[in-house]
């Protein structure tokens, strides 16, 4: 199994990964409505934001924080129960930063640089050499330490992390204009005509939200942009072009320090931003070799381990078998007399006696009733799904009862059952 971290000093040891957590990700509709983009559960354990924080510990970093702002509660519980394992006597810590007017009472977050800006003393405290900005929201396996070293040895300002992506498709992203030594030369954000890698020029360089700072540079850049009033406190909109214009800015290509199994045949890293992309990355994990190997043992993602009683399967009837095919399965599961196809299920889900689902993302404590038929669907936590519904077999009335995406997805929430019989 291929490791791509590099020898030389442990760099992650000095650093502290700071994760921006707050939020919304309206683009997934009523996923958001009760909790942050970083908080959405993900591959039926996990939350998307411990992907990050995965990242950062497996990669040797001990310091982290993670500032959080929109509806942060069911975030802030995962981290106190998931990641509370971090000991001040080892030298390690970790620290939860909401929004709490600690610069002005009349002040919260106004954006991703100011979200670290509110916060410098207690970044301060801990005196780390370098810091990896980190953005909570997406999924992937990176080792830190190789942008940390490359970060080191180039002698640049800052460091962005970026992937490649076709050309074709990279408009919809902040797009990087590099020399052959990859040098950043532009920060161009959501170009019509992105410009291409001067080595691929079927691709362009997309930045990741992953940045790698001396810790004096970006306090620095932090307090010129605090006095700024022309600022909109954002890195990808102001510090980041600002220091590629004026400073040394390098971009790290992905490839570089994503972590692969030997499963694993291309770099993986989705932004799950939307319900069609939170579905297609869900469902893609039952298939037999999926694109994202979270059975990986030499870089587990770490999450809260909810104690749940094994999965169970009941009824062994024809036309009424507990069964399921191509499907990942949580704890606390019961199929019964059920049949589920191509789907997942997080802990605590219930299939009733002759449902049927098919590409069904499940949340947590879903219950689908007596003979409902669920096809290509996401359900929010705790939903119950009276007996006999049937989705995503009639587009029409898909759409008229439940949020219905151009791909054909039907996003279910309580709040939209409940007008089922009003």
């Amino acid at each position: 199994m291929q490791r791509y971290t590099q020898p030389g000093p442990p760099y992650a040891r000095n650093a502290m990964a700071y994760v921006l957590a707050g939020g919304r990700g309206s683009r997934l509709m009523e996923l958001t409505d009760k909790r942050a983009k970083p908080a959405v559960y993900f591959a039926g354990k996990s939350r998307i934001v411990d992907f990050a924080l995965s990242n950062a510990l497996n990669s040797g970093i001990r310091r982290i924080a993670v500032a959080t702002q929109y509806k942060a509660h069911s975030l802030i519980r995962h981290l106190q129960r998931g990641w509370g394992f971090f000991r001040p006597e080892r030298n390690e810590s970790f620290d939860i930063l909401p929004a709490s007017q600690r610069v002005s009472e009349s002040q919260w977050y106004a954006g991703t640089a100011d979200a670290v800006y509110q916060n410098i003393d207690i970044i301060e405290d801990y005196a780390p050499r370098h810091i990896v900005i980190l953005a909570g929201d997406h999924v992937y396996k990176m080792d830190y330490e190789v942008m940390l070293a490359q970060h080191v040895e180039s002698g640049a300002d800052v460091t962005v992390g970026c992937v490649e992506v076709p050309r074709a498709e990279a408009s919809g992203f902040g797009v990087m204009q590099v020399d052959a030594s990859d040098r950043i030369l532009a920060f161009v954000e959501k170009p019509a005509d992105p410009p291409p890698v001067p080595d691929r020029p079927d691709l362009s360089l997309a930045s990741m939200g992953i940045y790698v700072f001396d810790t004096p540079t970006l306090f620095a850049e932090l307090r010129r942009d605090a006095a700024d009033p022309a600022s909109r406190r954002d890195f990808g909109a102001d510090i980041i072009p600002r220091m590629v214009a004026e400073g040394r800015a390098v971009a790290h290509r992905f490839a570089r320090s994503c972590v692969r199994s030997a499963l694993e045949s291309e770099p993986y890293w989705r932004d799950v931003g939307t319900v069609d992309a939170y579905w297609e990355a869900n469902i893609s994990l039952t298939e037999v070799v999926p694109p994202l190997d979270i059975y990986d043992r030499d870089w587990p993602i770490w999450t809260y381990g909810e104690i749940t009683p094994p999965a169970k399967f009941v009824h062994d009837e024809e036309g009424r078998r507990g069964e399921a095919v191509s499907c990942l399965i949580s704890g606390g599961c019961i199929v019964s007399g059920a049949f589920a196809r191509r789907s997942l299920l997080s802990s605590g889900c219930r299939l009733h006696s002759y449902s049927r689902i098919e590409g069904a993302v499940l949340l947590p404590q879903v219950d689908v009733g007596r003979g409902a038929r669920l096809t290509r669907v996401v359900v929010d936590r705790g939903v119950r799904i009276p007996p006999g519904l049937v989705v995503g077999e009639d587009p029409a009335a898909d759409a008229a009862r439940f949020r219905r995406t151009e791909r054909g997805v039907c996003l279910i929430t309580q709040p939209m059952i409940d007008r089922l019989g009003a």
